[in-house]
């Protein structure tokens, strides 16, 4: 479906039903499919959420209005929208930076959050900048190899195309933009005020975020689960959705009243 939002038109999907509401969050340019596949087997008994946020798939949106605060902004849009009064929420890559800040600003909203291959903090760096000037030159063949790094699991090729058209979807100005956004944006001074079940996770063999980021956000929030999971890439969501779906699941059922 596609929610009118301060004039922007946000395309939401929704699965499932029943007491649990899951809403996931994607990284960089990411649609909701980054989702799709432990939305396919939560959603049996769960309702599952996710929407593609600015400069991703359908939601297409001014450059301008392409901001971090504006990302956290439609988190609640889409709650208010569907009638979320509370739920749990995930992020993955930068999509948990906007995890992080939205449950900073309303934690009541929220029973707890998962982060998956999360940077704590994200700074300018000539490789990052290079890897932008690359994608503006040759963007297809750039994102052909971004999509390599991203899933280094083998037999993946069908997932390496799958993943690469879904971030084709995203508008080609959306690319620089949404990794500038996150340039020096440090969440570790505020992790501690993070008073809700947390699930970390992070693949070993993540070339795009190092695991030392989700060991750094484990360790600054108050009674948080770290899980780092063995030979696996950037996108675990992708991977290993029955590990994301399960690890989720069992997070849920230990904190459930």
């Amino acid at each position: 479906m596609f929610i009118k939002i301060d004039g922007r038109m946000l395309n939401v999907v929704s699965f499932g039903g029943g007491e649990t509401t899951l809403l996931g969050i994607g990284g960089w340019t990411g649609t909701w499919q980054l989702w799709r596949q432990p939305f396919e087997l939560l959603s049996a008994s769960w309702r599952c959420v996710a929407y593609d946020h600015r400069g991703a798939g359908q939601t297409h949106c001014p450059s301008d209005q392409l901001t971090l605060e504006g990302l956290v902004d439609d988190v609640f849009a889409v709650m208010d929208a569907l009638e979320i009064e509370r739920c749990w929420l995930a992020g993955e890559s930068n999509g948990g930076f906007t995890g992080i800040l939205a449950v900073l600003r309303d934690p009541s909203r929220f029973h707890g959050l998962v982060t998956i291959s999360t940077p704590a903090y994200v700074d300018r760096t000539p490789e990052r900048e290079a890897f932008i000037a690359a994608l503006e030159q040759d963007r297809e063949g750039t994102l052909r190899r971004f999509v390599q790094w991203c899933i280094p699991e083998p037999e993946s090729d069908h997932l390496h195309r799958w993943l690469l058209h879904i971030l084709l979807e995203a508008e080609p100005e959306a690319e620089a933009i949404m990794l500038r956004n996150v340039y020096g944006v440090d969440v570790r001074p505020r992790l501690g005020e993070l008073r809700l079940p947390v699930l970390v996770i992070h693949g070993e063999a993540d070339a795009i975020t190092s695991p030392d980021e989700s060991k750094t956000i484990a360790a600054g929030i108050p009674g948080a689960e770290l899980v780092l999971l063995k030979e696996t890439g950037h996108v675990p969501n992708i991977t290993r959705p029955r590990e994301i779906a399960n690890l989720i699941e069992s997070l849920v059922r230990r904190h459930s009243n």
